[in-house]
């Protein structure tokens, strides 16, 4: 089990969509024996939408991880301080997320917990899912791309018909792209 005796931070941002398979990834890292500490955005958290209830998906996730959800930015603070995890991932990613993560704005439990997360040099995976991703997002991705220790889900777009700017990871790659981070390497190639 490749992610055994390690803690993995799983924070999700507001693009519900995606939920559905992100938790599934978020099911097999808990299998692979790791230890997954809940991180929600507070929309994440408190948002009911036509993907299913807000209370749904936080008593799905504690149910799996068998730790409460982290929601607020008080108690997601104390993850760099104390070195609680050997790795946070972020799935889904929305750009407005990327936005504040690109220009170091830190006003949610997600942003918080990857500030507070990245402050150990420890490696930070991001899952994007964005309607301009090849828009506004653009420049934020190029960003985050060329930091130390941020490493990304490969992503592409997801209707290049209908939404032509719209990208998002393909989530199904969560565990290799972990598993690369965890080694300090990219998941190859970044555009699926």
């Amino acid at each position: 089990m490749i992610f055994k005796d390690k803690t993995i931070g799983f924070a999700m941002t507001g693009s519900f969509c995606t939920f559905a398979s992100v938790i599934k990834e978020l099911e097999a890292l808990a299998a692979e024996g790791a230890n997954v500490l809940p991180i929600m955005s507070n929309t994440a958290y408190f948002t009911d939408t036509r993907f299913g209830k807000a209370e749904d998906f936080v008593k799905k996730l504690e149910n799996i991880t068998s730790n409460k959800v982290i929601f607020s930015v008080k108690d997601a603070e104390p993850i760099g301080p104390k070195a609680l995890l050997d790795l946070l991932i972020i799935a889904p990613c929305t750009g407005n997320t990327l936005a504040k993560l690109a220009n170091g704005i830190t006003d949610t439990s997600v942003t918080m917990a990857a500030k507070a997360h990245m402050r150990n040099l420890r490696p930070t995976l991001i899952a994007v899912s964005t309607n301009d991703g090849l828009g506004n997002s653009a420049k934020n991705i190029g960003t985050l791309l060329n930091m130390k220790n941020i490493f990304f889900v490969p992503f592409g777009q997801d209707d290049s018909v209908k939404k032509p700017n719209s990208l998002v990871a393909k989530m199904n790659l969560i565990i290799p792209a972990a598993d690369s981070a965890l080694k300090g390497r990219q998941l190859q190639p970044v555009l699926k």
